[in-house]
């Protein structure tokens, strides 16, 4: 009897296992993202990147794109958006392009918070109601402790129509008209290069040191710290320059050459 010595052969399986990709966790503070605070819908941006290898626009307007379309059954229709710009550069077409984007989703662009005065600016000329201060991590911030440093002025260069409210934890200065309808509110002074026909609120934190400025006084509500006045129902026959500061009794309005002697005489 002969014997086969062809060995036989064995498939072993093998032991050794292909490791799994390693999972990357993404920051959702470095996403674009919605989020409900306070009753508001938050669009939130990330912050501007230090290093992108893909335009910081670019990449973020993609990221949009996604949100939008991911989370489109989920919003009732006109629903109110706050855009949390943070410290993003984005300029008038920029905001318009994300505008129309919330449009199409049946959503509407209602107001801007930006701690960049060049997105103020471009955020004021289409129209939209603008929130220009340093720290924006939150929608509702406590109150500054007395003696807190003011933000620079915020300087715009435009007429705030109807609906725009302008906020601002400074000094707000206007070259140009506040119509009725449009609001000021700022931490420390007002002052309108033009006609101010709107509601100003000077010293919104509670400084009634602060003052506001204006060539044509002629406002639907003026406030400073806490106390309001409203315009007289006769107005005059002539609009002059005039301050509206705290004096005895509330809040006075005098023209600015009086006042300017008045100011003198109480710092004396």
């Amino acid at each position: 009897m002969s014997l086969d010595s062809t060995p036989e052969t064995v498939d072993l399986e093998s032991t050794e296992t292909t490791p799994e990709p390693a999972k990357v966790e993404v920051d959702p503070a470095l996403q674009v993202r919605f989020k409900t605070q306070n009753g508001k819908t938050l669009l939130l941006l990330p912050p501007e990147p230090t290093e992108s290898t893909v335009s910081p626009w670019e990449e973020m307007w993609e990221q949009l794109k996604h949100r939008l379309a991911a989370g489109e059954r989920f919003w009732q229709p006109q629903t109110a958006i706050h855009l949390m710009a943070r410290d993003r550069l984005l300029d008038a077409r920029q905001l318009q392009i994300i505008a129309d984007a919330l449009t199409e989703a049946n959503l509407t662009l209602k107001r801007i918070y930006t701690s960049r005065r060049q997105t103020a600016v471009a955020a004021v000329t289409l129209g939209y109601s603008v929130e220009q201060q340093n720290s924006l991590s939150h929608l509702t911030q406590a109150a500054p402790q007395p003696g807190t440093t003011l933000d620079d002025p915020l300087y715009l260069q435009s007429t705030i129509r109807s609906g725009m409210e302008i906020r601002h934890a400074g000094t707000v200065i206007i070259l140009g008209d506040v119509n009725p309808g449009g609001s000021l509110i700022a931490e420390g002074d007002i002052v309108v290069w033009g006609r101010l026909k709107g509601l100003a609120h000077a010293g919104a934190k509670g400084n009634r040191q602060c003052r506001i400025m204006t060539l044509h006084m002629e406002p639907t509500q003026l406030r400073i710290a806490d106390k309001v006045a409203r315009p007289p129902e006769h107005p005059p026959a002539e609009y002059l320059p005039e301050v509206a500061y705290i004096g005895e009794g509330g809040i006075r309005i005098a023209p600015a050459q009086e006042f300017a002697r008045w100011l003198t005489e109480h710092q004396a």
